[in-house]
């Protein structure tokens, strides 16, 4: 059972953070052998108000602190500093108050006899599966440094990834947001006082005129049920998205939009690429590694395949074997594993084909980023400028006849 506590030390310091003992006065008792005198001890279900706890589920530790974090230990590691004295270190240090609160409870479960491994996992919503596995790893092999200095590599690697590919729609999804607010105002309150002008003249107004006179109308006189059919929609949407069939057909759209769907197939081949290297350079073995690879690489159709040829693996098959019954798996890196797995350099070969679809995802990236440009352009161009003949031809129509 996990309890909450607030403590001094001897010298009058205050802790707090959570210890896990099978009651009471057994937590009572870990908490006095470190020396601490308790002020406060009740059982984490019962801690804190219900407003609290509503605001901790919006709380979320950003990538980047986790990398840094990683890097950080790393070093000290490295400089033969105690895990209990880097991890105090790096809870005074830290910026973030939210990261600050989990090292906390992390060094009070360790100074309670918990193992860093099993520490870092009461905390999932921190580090992931492949962390925690990462660092079980390294405490087995008694190459921790080595093993904070992967994943402080591999963490670097997955966050520059990902904020490529994001930054890679910001600016089309910024342009498209303007235009779409800029046609709604145009359609709601210029257009109707214009059409009012035209209608007035008894003179013939040309049919794309009508169109879009017809479509401002419509979006006065309903435009507050279709914005509520649209939030329905986008509820029911995500409803369905949370449900294993929901995402496992979004995850399977993602991948075949045109174009991006490219984009996103290399970001995921990269990643369980990546994923696989790490773990096994790690000494973490193949069906671990491949276990924890199908939970952290994004999409739901890869991680399907990967439990797959888990599956395959486990009955005694290789990996290039399984992986190459899947249309979703490329044949150069089915091949590329197979070569691998042949000569006994399998984490080499993963790691060169991690790299290669990073070079892939940055080619893809520029080359994207190249060509929305002035497709966004154009098809902003055309809207306004039908939106504006439409308005001023019959305008001219009229003045040529006065």
């Amino acid at each position: 059972m996990l309890f909450k506590y607030v403590a001094k030390t001897p010298e009058g310091e205050t802790r707090d953070g959570s210890v896990d003992a099978a009651s009471l006065e057994l937590a009572i008792s870990s908490l006095q052998r470190r020396g601490l005198i308790i002020t406060s001890l009740v059982p984490a279900e019962k801690a804190g108000a219900w407003y609290e706890k509503g605001l901790a589920s919006f709380e979320k530790v950003k990538m980047r602190d986790i990398v840094i974090l990683s890097r950080q230990l790393s070093t000290l590691f490295e400089a033969k500093v105690p895990i209990v004295e880097a991890l105090r270190v790096l809870t005074a240090e830290t910026s973030s108050s939210v990261l600050r609160k989990h090292l906390s409870e992390i060094l009070s479960d360790i100074q309670g006899g918990l193992s860093i491994s099993q520490a870092l996992a009461r905390h999932p919503d921190v580090f992931s599966s492949l962390y925690v596995n990462m660092v079980r790893s390294g405490e087995e092999s008694g190459k921790l440094e080595e093993v904070f200095s992967y994943l402080a590599d591999y963490l670097e690697r997955s966050y520059e990834l990902q904020a490529k590919a994001r930054n890679a729609f910001i600016y089309p999804a910024f342009v498209l947001s303007a235009f779409i607010i800029v046609m709604v105002l145009m359609l709601v309150v210029v257009i109707p006082r214009l059409s009012s002008l035209l209608t007035e003249t008894g003179q013939d107004i040309p049919l794309y005129t009508k169109v879009v006179i017809g479509m401002s109308e419509g979006l006065r006189s309903y435009g507050l049920y279709i914005l509520l059919m649209v939030i329905v929609g986008i509820v029911l949407l995500w409803r369905y998205t949370k449900t294993a069939s929901g995402k496992l057909a979004l995850h399977r759209f993602i991948i075949n939009i045109p174009v991006i769907g490219g984009l996103y197939r290399k970001i995921y081949l990269s990643r369980l690429a990546d994923n696989m290297q790490t773990l096994l350079a790690g000494g973490v073995t193949v069906l671990r590694a491949l276990e924890i690879t199908a939970d952290v690489v994004g999409n739901e159709i890869y991680g399907s395949i990967i439990r797959q040829t888990k599956e395959e693996v486990k009955g005694g098959a290789s990996i290039s074997q399984s992986l190459s019954k899947f249309e979703d798996i490329p044949p150069l890196m089915t091949q590329m594993i197979r070569i691998g797995e042949e000569t006994g350099k399998l984490d080499y070969i993963l790691k060169t084909m991690a790299g290669f679809y990073r070079r892939e995802v940055d080619n893809a990236v520029n080359n994207l980023v190249s060509s929305i440009e002035p497709l966004m352009i154009l098809v902003l161009g055309l809207g306004v400028g039908l939106l504006v003949a439409a308005v001023l031809i019959p305008i001219y129509n009229i003045s040529t006849s006065l």
